[in-house]
């Protein structure tokens, strides 16, 4: 599952105390969650970027999940609020080259016309991402395709107000090298490239740096 929202200034600390020390605990603690890893924006801007790893698609419909959704915390009631312009890719994995995890990610979220153009957009997608995860500076190059889960509306979302936004495809590209996410951004993954593959409207870029990220074994 991947996540985009903006986060105020003035909530940036005790927000990030909270998504650490509880939320990703509180997660990871759910059977069927492996990893949690946030990244925010790589030069200080209000973005983050979260990634659960999962056992299975259907981990997101599970009691244990959705008792977790509809039961936050107070710290959480008190933070959720301030998740701002949320973004949610409930996925399957379509293709994953190298490593998840590195000091940059750079996202890219696209949309297609109907179940035939993703289809399409995802094929091309694919062979796209291949080279990739060998060039200096790149880690690792992955596709997702969003399938949101069959359940009602969660007291989470409920919290946040604003309806929560989704996207058909998304591309991760992870490295230790800035330069070389943007220049892979703009070459193989250029706008005109990714309208020609089928993707509609202007995809949404962006970069972001590692803030944390911990796996099931690491809460005990």
């Amino acid at each position: 599952m991947a996540m985009w929202w903006n986060m105020a200034d003035s909530m940036r600390s005790e927000f990030e105390d909270w998504h650490t020390h509880e939320h990703f605990p509180e997660r990871l603690g759910v059977p069927g969650f492996l990893r949690s890893t946030r990244w925010t924006d790589a030069h200080g801007g209000a973005g983050v970027f979260v990634i659960y790893e999962l056992d299975t698609h259907a981990v997101l419909s599970s009691a244990a999940y959705l008792g977790r959704l509809n039961a936050p915390t107070p710290w959480s009631r008190k933070l959720m609020p301030y998740h701002q312009d949320m973004v949610r890719s409930q996925s399957h994995v379509l293709a994953t080259y190298g490593s998840l995890t590195a000091r940059h990610a750079l996202t890219v979220r696209l949309m297609a016309d109907g179940a035939r153009g993703v289809e399409r957009l995802c094929a091309g997608l694919r062979e796209a991402l291949a080279c990739l995860p060998g060039q200096a500076g790149l880690t690792g190059a992955h596709l997702f395709r969003h399938e949101a889960p069959e359940i009602a509306q969660t007291t989470e979302q409920k919290i946040r107000k604003a309806p929560d936004q989704t996207v058909d495809a998304v591309v991760l590209l992870t490295g230790y090298d800035e330069a070389a996410l943007r220049a892979a951004a703009a070459g193989h993954l250029n706008e005109t490239a990714l309208i020609a593959l089928g993707a509609i409207g202007a995809p949404a870029v962006n970069l972001y740096t590692l803030s944390h990220s911990a796996l099931r074994s690491d809460i005990g």
